[in-house]
């Protein structure tokens, strides 16, 4: 990629102290997630932390459902949570409840991809948001979906399957 990559830049730093506030990448899973879900997350988010630094606390919590509530009432299947205030941490809520439904049509190889898009996806709104790059509801979204391809053409150099 032969432009600034927003998952490694420091425009956060003017907004934080590397003492003042949590750092990291964290799972929480409800409990009916599918174990091989689990799994690939697991995996997948240790490769992030090994890849990437998250300058703040992000959470994902991955629901048990079939879509999330987005901060608009849309429900989706990823939903970035930012806050206003820059020193609260954000959070993002990853639906994964159709698992079971999506590997009959897609597989699960493709299934777990898609997840791990999602996640991706999200993370870059995170990355959006904690470096304030500024661009219309479209142009986030764009660029999301533009990132979360690249992180996971990276992560599928890596393994065999998802």
């Amino acid at each position: 990629m032969s432009m600034l990559h927003i998952w490694t830049l420091y425009n956060w730093e003017k907004y934080y102290n590397e003492d003042s506030v949590r750092t990291g990448l964290r799972l929480r899973f409800d409990k009916d997630v599918n174990p091989e879900v689990k799994r690939a997350c697991k995996e997948f988010c240790a490769w992030l932390r090994k890849e990437y630094y998250f300058p703040i606390r992000i959470p994902i919590y991955i629901k048990a459902q079939d879509k999330v509530k987005a901060s608009d009432g849309d429900l989706v299947y990823g939903h970035f949570r930012p806050c206003i205030n820059k020193n609260d941490e954000p959070y993002i809520s990853i639906a994964v409840g159709d698992y079971s439904t999506l590997i009959k049509k897609w597989g699960v190889d493709d299934t777990l991809s898609t997840i791990l898009r999602d996640i991706a996806h999200e993370l870059t709104h995170y990355f959006q948001w904690i470096n304030d790059i500024k661009l219309t509801p479209i142009g986030e979204e764009r660029q999301a979906t533009m990132y979360s391809n690249y992180i996971m053409d990276d992560y599928k150099d890596t393994r065999e399957h998802p």
